[in-house]
């Protein structure tokens, strides 16, 4: 016991001799514990905030982008509905095509004339724009031409008697093949004389045809008639014009230009009656050929379609891929938080 007592009284003496000693070593353990714990403070601090701030510029990034696509979306389905309606109108209103067809040699076309009183004189074919001066005008000459002659009922009123006189017209183009025709009316009870007359396509169909009477209604039916006057020399140019109907069938036409020369008369003795001059001939070798196109072409169309089908799932698929791509971050930023705040708690 006289032992315990002399060293407990031994370490009382030093410690209250030495008392700063004992309080340095305490500074330096919290020193060191200082030193170990300041560490994981910046860490839960500044490290964190840094990758919040990445993390948020992500996904504003993301949301900007999803936006661009969403109105790209937008827009690929307005080309949709524009490219279906421009469809839907171009089938509604087809455009008209226009071509032509260079001949050597036409069809000879059938020229039905309604002289009424009036006798045909002469007809003659001429070539390269060549008419000769007329010899015994107003008397009867040389008839050249085929023709034929036939009676048939007025299509329109089924009562009236018409008499046509049927002229083979012009076929060699490249030559300049024309006919003129000389009329003859020794006298009429109207103010104006003429004569009328019309086209039609083919004088052979005319001529291979069992019922003309009825093949001659028909073309009065379909075709124009004109009238060239008493007193002049009338110069008619034809051209053609086919037609392509939507059913397939085709329809002939004729446009003409005219150009009137006045006759001069130099017989001896003044006349009463009335002479007639026509001359046909080819405008050109070109054959106009009409027909209506649908511009709108469906192979296209589905094609652009399935582009911009393309380009609506591709942003859709993007868009749910960011979409998951933020959710995940968004987890993964809550997790990071929580266990920051864990480890500061």
């Amino acid at each position: 016991t006289s032992v315990l007592t002399t060293q407990l009284s031994e370490d009382v003496e030093r410690v209250s001799e030495n008392p700063t000693d004992e309080r340095e070593g305490e500074m330096e353990v919290h020193e060191d514990a200082s030193s170990v714990i300041l560490p994981d403070s910046e860490l839960g601090t500044t490290a964190p905030s840094l990758r919040f701030s990445k993390t948020c510029l992500k996904n504003v990034f993301s949301v900007i982008l999803l936006f661009i696509y969403l109105l790209l979306m937008a827009v690929a389905v307005f080309l949709v509905y524009q490219t279906i309606s421009d469809f839907r109108e171009k089938l509604k209103h087809p455009v008209m095509s226009v071509s032509y067809k260079e001949v050597s040699l036409y069809d000879a076309p059938g020229i039905a004339f309604y002289p009424g009183k009036a006798r045909l004189l002469s007809c003659k074919h001429h070539y390269y724009d060549h008419i000769p001066p007329l010899i015994n005008p107003g008397q009867p000459g040389d008839i050249e031409c085929t023709t034929r002659r036939i009676n048939y009922t007025d299509p329109f009123t089924n009562q009236t008697m018409k008499y046509a006189l049927v002229v083979q017209g012009p076929r060699d183009v490249k030559k300049k093949e024309l006919v003129f025709l000389q009329f003859h009316l020794n006298g009429t009870d109207q103010d104006f004389s003429a004569i009328d007359y019309l086209l039609f396509s083919s004088f052979q169909e005319f001529i291979n045809s069992p019922e003309k009477a009825e093949f001659m209604k028909d073309c009065e039916s379909s075709y124009s008639s004109w009238k060239f006057s008493g007193g002049f020399r009338t110069w008619v140019k034809m051209s053609l014009v086919k037609t392509k109907e939507e059913d397939g069938s085709e329809t002939v036409e004729f446009k003409q230009e005219t150009s009137v020369v006045n006759y001069i008369d130099q017989r001896t003795k003044p006349r009463s009656d009335q002479l007639f001059f026509v001359v046909f001939e080819w405008k050109d070798p070109f054959i106009q050929t009409v027909q209506d196109i649908i511009t709108a072409n469906p192979w296209n169309m589905i094609a652009l379609l399935c582009g911009i089908f393309l380009a609506l799932f591709k942003a859709a698929d993007f868009a749910k891929l960011s979409v998951k791509w933020m959710i995940k971050i968004r987890k993964r930023h809550l997790k990071r938080r929580s266990q920051v705040m864990n480890h500061i708690s």
